[in-house]
């Protein structure tokens, strides 16, 4: 029996399905969104089945974009022989607002996971291998992905020299299964000569030493660098 309506009930089950979001967190989103206008309510709505419609995977990085290549692919102002390896979309979106790094992008599409039936071969490790193997004499992104005008202005030519890449960044989380997996993706790059190196992990910008574990110290110790 719903004390309630059924299509506020319905509202709530439906946003209860969204990650982090609970029972109440749900009740207090409809509540919220009951109290929006509708033309607003209407634009989120366009939102989200505009991005589920038109919202695809990069065939080169894997990461989520609206035309294939993703603009990063397509780019002539990044750095093409540095790759960082991430786990999610997400992370790209988190180095990118630093404004520091330039290369270019690889999602793996998660981490490797026995526990969870998530292995080797259920990530994009095995294209990040052929991206790293690919000859300097192959053209690199010759066809622009859809949407794109070839207009030189933007910095992504339809056709670019392959340069070699040359180094690595696997920047996994700091948990069991990115230790993992970074050493994993380690061993596939190993015979390719190229750099591989981590992301530095340590005490955090306004981290008190007094209340850093063990493990945290250990890597900011092994990671230090000169003044």
């Amino acid at each position: 029996m719903h004390l309630t309506s059924e299509t506020v009930e319905s509202l709530v089950e439906q946003l209860s399905k969204l990650p982090t979001v609970g029972r109440k967190t749900a009740q207090r989103l409809a509540a919220f969104i009951l109290k929006m206008p509708r033309e607003e309510v209407v634009e989120i709505a366009r939102a989200m089945v505009a991005a589920k419609d038109r919202v695809k995977t990069c065939s080169v990085c894997f990461n989520v974009t609206d035309v294939d290549p993703c603009p990063v692919c397509q780019s002539a102002k990044r750095d093409r022989s540095v790759i960082c390896v991430v786990e999610e979309p997400s992370d790209v979106l988190a180095l990118e607002r630093t404004g520091e790094y330039r290369g270019l992008y690889h999602v793996l599409g998660g981490v490797i996971s026995p526990l969870d039936g998530i292995g080797p071969d259920d990530l994009h490790i095995s294209e990040l291998v052929a991206r790293v193997a690919q000859p300097a004499s192959a053209p690199a992104v010759a066809e622009p992905g859809e949407g794109y005008d070839g207009n030189a202005d933007d910095g992504a030519p339809a056709e670019a020299e392959r340069v070699p890449v040359g180094e690595v960044i696997l920047a996994m989380n700091p948990n069991v299964e990115g230790d993992t997996t970074a050493y994993y993706v380690g061993q596939m790059l190993a015979p390719f000569g190229v750099t591989v190196s981590r992301i530095a992990r340590g005490l955090p910008i306004g981290g008190d030493l007094e209340f850093a574990d063990e493990a945290t110290l250990s890597r900011a110790l092994e990671g230090r660098a000169g003044m």
